[in-house]
């Protein structure tokens, strides 16, 4: 007798539907059963507001975790960067997989890099974050740009550079990787330049926190460097008290000696979105060997970064 499919609850958009797929071929791979893709639309799919404007925080999540509290599906695959900080009480995230490209890219008009832009070309992106940055780096290297706030899938962004609207939009690599569009990227954004969303590039495989069986077989899949940093930035980015739509970025990389992964280094960035006003500390330490040793690198940034003025740069505190 062959055994039930696993149940996997994704949003609908094509990148959820592409990176959902991946994690089901690893999943039927470790557990040897077959799983199958269950469709959910989440509030933040059907509202045509602006991120910042609804919430930011869980509008992807909120709708998948219901179905996973009520049992219509057996585990969950979200964008770790849309997770809310705080754990959700009856679930449990199994595995954080290998991440992919953590930076930020652009898509311009004529193959141009960010440096290449002519002057007061628009460029698009949904997020505070990347507004921030990308104005502050402007200021600074003479450049005169305008962010212009977009919201759409992976198609509607480039379709805006295609069309001729905006002369550029700024991206994550990892769903432009996920999506197989990698190619149309027309630079790739030093981190030093543009940090990251926290947890950027990576994904969460959420399941019921009583599923103890399902729990162990989803943990094969689990790279626990990844978990290490993203839970750094997660820390950061609770400690400053801020939603996933805050100006807020954060990079946790592992610095080697050679082949030995000596430490850990954790960047934070917080701004204004005129890229007026930028808070930006990094701190290091040994890799973390705990979940509380991750947690505790991130706050201890966030304190340095609340005491260099961050808070006041974040616009409307999260409640």
């Amino acid at each position: 007798m062959t055994e039930k499919a696993l149940r996997l609850g994704t949003r609908r958009s094509k990148l959820a539907m592409a990176q959902s797929g991946q994690v089901a071929d690893a999943v039927s791979q470790v557990t040897g059963r077959p799983v199958e893709l269950v469709e959910i639309t989440t509030y933040g799919d059907t509202s045509r507001e602006h991120l910042a404007q609804i919430g930011g925080t869980g509008v992807f999540v909120a709708a998948l975790r219901d179905a996973l509290l009520r049992g219509e599906v057996d585990f969950a695959v979200h964008s770790l960067k849309d997770l809310p900080t705080a754990q959700h009480e009856g679930l449990v995230v199994a595995a954080i997989p290998e991440r992919e490209d953590p930076r930020d890219v652009v898509v311009a008009r004529d193959a141009r890099k960010l440096t290449d832009l002519p002057r007061g070309a628009r460029i698009g992106t949904g997020a505070p974050r990347r507004m921030a940055q990308l104005n502050a780096y402007a200021r600074t290297h003479g450049m005169e740009i305008e962010t212009v706030p977009i919201r759409g899938n992976v198609d509607t962004r480039i379709g805006y550079v295609s069309s001729g609207e905006l002369d550029a939009v700024v991206l994550a690599a990892a769903g432009l990787n996920r999506v197989g569009r990698i190619d149309e990227v027309t630079d790739f954004l030093s981190v030093d330049t543009v940090l990251p969303a926290p947890g950027q590039g990576a994904l969460a495989i959420e399941c019921a926190a009583d599923n103890a069986s399902l729990i162990a077989a989803l943990a094969e899949l689990d790279d626990p460097f990844t978990r290490a940093a993203v839970t750094a930035e997660r820390s950061l980015l609770a400690g400053l008290e801020a939603g996933c739509s805050a100006p807020v970025g954060a990079l946790a990389d592992l610095l080697a000696d050679g082949q030995t992964v000596k430490e850990m280094r954790l960047r934070g960035v917080v701004g204004t979105t005129d890229g007026s006003t930028l808070v930006q500390l990094s701190t290091t330490g040994p890799v973390p060997e705990t979940h509380e040793a991750a947690l505790a690198l991130g706050r201890e940034l966030a304190t340095e970064m609340l005491a260099q003025g961050a808070a006041g740069l974040m616009g409307e505190r999260a409640q």
